[in-house]
């Protein structure tokens, strides 16, 4: 079994520390906006709504007093299909949306497809991260996205089997870019095996700003070397460690997170949805 997840400590604050952690964490909000090529512009109602769903999501996991470093969030409803970057500095304050990007969860129907697993995922070099090497398959697709796209890999979990009887078995949960010619079109449906594929823009921005990094900084400031790195990122302050996955069971499509068009439909090309 996977260990518990443990609440990291931070310092407490004061209201005026806060507030200007606050201010200085949310001004990524402006190095998303130039550095994310594919992103989704989240009405304020939303933000709020998905930032509540997130600290339930906490909750459920006895850390519903996390604080002071960033969190991913993905919504894998099929209307949906997005990701969310979120900070607070407080327990007591509402979390607050950095930026959010069109995603592509688990698709079922497929043999050896998974829906994409529920939870709270701890970010760690206990399932070291690994990188692209852009190579394609048989069908002409680079299923990791291009050279030294980062994996970021979440281990084995519990998978729940979307083909044949249903049930559960062990999958390897991952985030990753995909194809950026071929597959990153259709961001915004259910498209892989399980994994959640995201576009490669925002996979250089978690990666050089280390947003789920905390663990492995916290290794490089031991003095560990690690080769997945890279030795220019600029590693924000408050990177976190947790990618929360969640189903919003929404009915309709929100005009926010709109479907890709017919061209990225007629262009999928064969085998794309078996490509991770």
């Amino acid at each position: 079994m996977p260990a518990p997840l443990v609440l990291p400590e931070h310092p407490d604050l004061t209201p005026k520390q806060a507030a200007e952690e606050t201010r200085r964490a949310l001004a990524m909000r402006q190095t998303f906006a130039s550095s994310v090529k594919r992103r989704l512009r989240v009405p304020p109602a939303d933000q709020r709504a998905y930032g509540q769903r997130l600290q339930t999501a906490l909750d459920e996991k006895d850390l519903g007093a996390l604080a002071g470093e960033f969190v991913i969030l993905v919504d894998r409803a099929a209307t949906v299909q997005a990701l969310f970057i979120y900070f607070r500095a407080m327990p007591d304050e509402p979390w607050q949306m950095i930026g959010a990007s069109p995603v592509a969860t688990g698709r079922p129907g497929e043999f050896d497809h998974f829906l994409t697993p529920l939870g709270v995922f701890e970010h760690t070099p206990s399932n070291m991260d690994f990188r692209a090497e852009g190579t394609m398959n048989d069908n002409g697709i680079r299923g990791y996205g291009a050279r030294d796209m980062r994996i970021y890999d979440l281990g084995w979990v519990d998978g729940e089997r979307a083909w044949g009887k249903g049930g559960r078995s062990p999958m390897r949960f991952q985030m990753h870019a995909t194809d950026p010619d071929r597959l990153e079109p259709l961001l915004g449906i259910r498209h892989s095996k399980g994994c959640v594929r995201i576009p490669a823009s925002l996979n250089a921005f978690i990666d050089h700003y280390g947003i789920v990094d905390a663990e492995y900084q916290a290794l490089v400031d031991s003095g560990r070397s690690m080769w997945v790195l890279h030795p220019g990122r600029e590693v924000t302050p408050w990177a976190g460690r947790f990618i929360v996955v969640i189903d919003s069971q929404r009915k309709a499509r929100p005009a926010w997170s709109p479907a890709p068009g017919s061209k990225a439909r007629a262009n999928m090309p064969k085998g794309g949805d078996t490509a991770d």
